[in-house]
């Protein structure tokens, strides 16, 4: 296979991959819009909440925090929404030479997010990285956009969305892109160790902080290379 095939099929892998992250990812908006009215926010405030601040892990914790303490909760749910959100900054780090330069760095921070970054990751060919990437951002933000305004006016008649089984949708399409890629012990470690932090953490912080936690382990094995391939000794001049 020449390299032009290679790259051509390589493209057609992205396109593949970030359709059917969007599509599994997008179902879960249902979930959020019939969330977000239970919570007490009206269809507006739930569609205007998935416009503008578009990442699940934010959303869910803004309503969540809501729904269990009203409005007089909204500095702490608004806390909590900004450091799961924090996470994106690492994000956009690791995607800004891939997104390409001019317009594209205006619009690309909006959809930088966990599952257009895994999709842009999983391929080493620049060029299926930014369509990786772009497919999938741009996927999501439109169909989670949609199924938040069908979640929010139907949620009543769905039901709990976990009977469809849409609270595993998100976590089962990033799963797939992530397990392919646990082929060294220094990936398979610290994928079990920052579950770890993040399972044991959960029940006893606030939402946002066992995430952070759970990302300071990829930084330590990072910096200390543990487990990693040992770099070669300097050769005596």
């Amino acid at each position: 296979m020449d390299a032009g095939t290679e790259h051509r099929a390589a493209e057609r892998r992205a396109w593949r991959d970030g359709v059917g992250v969007a599509l599994a990812t997008s179902a879960y908006g249902v979930s959020f819009g019939a969330l977000a009215v239970a919570s007490g926010l009206d269809v507006w405030q739930t569609c205007v909440l998935s416009l503008l601040m578009f990442t699940g892990g934010s959303q869910f914790a803004f309503v969540g925090v809501i729904g269990a303490g009203g409005l007089a909760a909204a500095p702490a749910a608004i806390a909590s929404a900004a450091l799961l959100g924090t996470r994106n900054v690492a994000y956009g780090l690791r995607m800004a030479p891939v997104v390409g330069t001019g317009w594209r760095r205006v619009f690309a921070p909006h959809v930088t997010i966990d599952e257009s970054t895994a999709v842009a990751l999983a391929h080493d060919e620049p060029k299926a990285r930014r369509i990786g990437f772009w497919v999938t951002g741009i996927g999501i933000y439109l169909g989670w956009n949609l199924s938040t305004l069908a979640g929010a006016l139907l949620g009543d008649v769905l039901g709990d969305p976990r009977t469809y089984g849409l609270d595993a949708a998100a976590a089962a399409a990033f799963l797939a892109l992530l397990w392919p890629r646990l082929r060294r012990r220094q990936a398979i470690a610290v994928g079990v160790a920052a579950a770890v932090v993040a399972t044991v953490l959960t029940p006893a912080l606030m939402p946002g902080i066992p995430v952070l936690a759970a990302a300071v382990v990829a930084l330590v094995v990072g910096w200390t290379n543990l487990l990693g391939p040992k770099r070669a000794a300097r050769r005596n001049a």
